[in-house]
């Protein structure tokens, strides 16, 4: 069985560190305590085992077993099911990872359920330890204890985010290549997959404390779950402002390289205006040095004394009128 933790806890002071499940769910009902139970990568075997132990519902043990669930909280009976997101940012390839943690709450056991190393539990077990009368409030505190630590590990993420979008921002009116565009097209799919992540935890801690009463999550509990609650409201605030900002990042880009493209555009029209306004220029001449080049012997202006001066005259005439012709219309 991939155990990381299996303790009983009686007031919030932790009296047993049972061998197996069985021996676990002997010392809850002797002891009137509470289960937490910790466990990483369960066949589905062993997922049974614990679901036969605390009476799982079979449609939230198959939503844990398969993974791949957006986040949610559902209520089965007394039993709460919740699946949350962690995730963490790879600053190196601008990319959101997340994780996948399933917890149920029943009212004398927490079992977490992992499929990764994210998030590090025993951190918040250690916070639960160290304050037992937190933990005495019951299996709801350690949902709280997990909420919060799921929501501030959303902190690193939205700082590399934030960090990447004011390099964009730098570069913005500087670089006028693709490569920007794809990066800030990416970075939006990021924001976008870690909003989706991260939408759905307003709408479970409102359902929490809208429930408080009737499942006893009252005094200051509640006020705890009130305060991840608004930690979450700014945080979806802030990725909410992420994903304008990108957008109009896009636009504002898309927009400069198709301006910058029409100015190359029209300074490479002005160039081959410029050097068809040459060729033309040059045409006259080579024209008429080309037909008198020819030297046929029935040529009547070879005879003629004003011949030769003629040919320069008509050269020079004809490339100067089409040199004030371009100039007149700006070509030149």
């Amino acid at each position: 069985m991939p155990i990381i933790d299996n303790a009983v806890y009686v007031d919030g002071v932790r009296i047993a560190d049972p061998p197996s499940l069985d021996m676990t769910f002997e010392h809850v009902r002797a002891q009137d305590g509470m289960a937490w139970i910790g466990l990483l990568r369960p066949t589905a075997e062993e997922l049974a085992t614990v679901a036969a132990e605390f009476e799982l519902h079979a449609l939230a043990v198959e939503d844990a077993r398969k993974g791949h669930q957006r986040a949610k909280l559902e209520r089965y009976g007394e039993t709460l099911f919740v699946v949350l997101r962690p995730a963490w940012y790879i600053d190196a390839t601008e990319t959101v990872e997340f994780g996948e943690l399933h917890v149920f709450v029943g009212p004398d056991f927490v079992v977490t359920v992992r499929h990764g190393e994210a998030p590090n539990l025993a951190r918040v077990r250690q916070r639960m330890e160290a304050e037992p009368g937190l933990l005495a409030l019951g299996p709801e505190a350690v949902l709280y204890a997990i909420l919060d630590e799921v929501v501030d590990q959303y902190a690193p993420v939205v700082s590399g985010v934030e960090n990447d979008i004011d390099e964009i921002e730098d570069a913005l009116f500087t670089e006028t290549d693709t490569s920007l565009s794809r990066r800030i097209y990416e970075l939006s799919r990021e924001v976008i997959a870690f909003q989706r992540g991260t939408q759905p935890l307003g709408g479970m801690l409102d359902g929490l404390l809208r429930g408080g009463e009737k499942y006893g999550v009252v005094g200051e509990l509640s006020q705890l779950l009130r305060d991840v609650h608004d930690h979450v409201l700014r945080l979806n605030d802030r990725i909410a402002a992420f994903r304008a900002i990108l957008d109009n990042a896009l636009t504002v880009h898309a927009t400069i390289v198709t301006q910058r493209q029409t100015e190359t555009s029209l300074q490479q029209n002005e160039q081959v205006k410029k050097i068809s306004g040459w060729a033309a220029i040059l045409f006259g001449p080579t024209l008429v040095g080309g037909i008198y080049g020819m030297n046929f012997e029935h040529m009547p202006e070879l005879e003629w004394v004003w011949g030769y001066p003629m040919a320069l005259a008509l050269m020079a005439a004809t490339s100067v009128t089409l040199w004030g012709v371009f100039k007149w219309r700006r070509w030149m």
